[in-house]
């Protein structure tokens, strides 16, 4: 059985998303691996996303869904805090806020734009997925999205600024058929303390 949620219809942006499944997670059978999915839920979200990068060729980024294991050498080695995290993401452009205007972006080329990376815990998801009492796969492209913000520039320095950022997260689900209307808008992710 796919554990995917049907793709939305196609957007106009060219994306590109090299998807890593790590070994350490490969024999799970409920995480949505392939590439197509990824690439189609993704080009969905950055077409409603405010305040993206111009790009005249199209954007690219990697996700890699790994273990706790992984993420917590990341974590420790990139953020000083040695225990794992759901995601993290590390964008390959500068900026502090999400405003466009702001990025310092690689001179024009015709290569599409690099985003960054995104690395999501699938145990850490799955863990939370169950607190939460909803599908793995609906947790990891929440935490994709989360994922992709931060690339986009997004952080959550204050309670305001993380509304913001779930508000942003809920439209870009909802644009790819992966709202559930007797969901919580945010999924039981409204602390503060859940993205520390």
């Amino acid at each position: 059985m796919d554990a995917s949620p049907p793709m939305a219809e196609p957007p106009t942006l060219s994306v590109e998303v090299c998807v890593q499944v790590t070994d350490a997670i490969a024999a799970l059978a409920d995480i949505p691996r392939d590439s197509e999915h990824w690439t189609q839920w993704i080009a969905t979200w950055l077409a409603v996303a405010p305040k993206i990068p111009p790009s005249g060729t199209g954007y690219e980024l990697a996700l890699r869904l790994c273990d706790d294991a992984e993420i917590q050498y990341l974590n420790a080695n990139y953020r000083d805090r040695d225990r794992p995290t759901d995601v993290l993401a590390f964008a390959s452009l500068e900026t502090d806020m999400p405003d466009p205007t702001a990025l310092e972006l690689p001179e024009a080329s015709a290569e599409p734009l690099y985003l960054g990376d995104i690395i999501i815990s699938v145990e850490t998801a799955r863990r939370q997925a169950a607190e939460r009492h909803h599908a793995l796969s609906l947790e990891l492209v929440w935490l994709a999205t989360h994922g992709l913000l931060h690339l986009l520039g997004w952080d959550h320095p204050s309670a305001d600024a993380l509304a913001a950022m779930l508000a942003c997260q809920e439209i870009m689900l909802r644009n790819s058929n992966h709202w559930q209307k007797e969901r919580a808008l945010t999924l039981g992710h409204s602390e503060l303390a859940d993205y520390t």
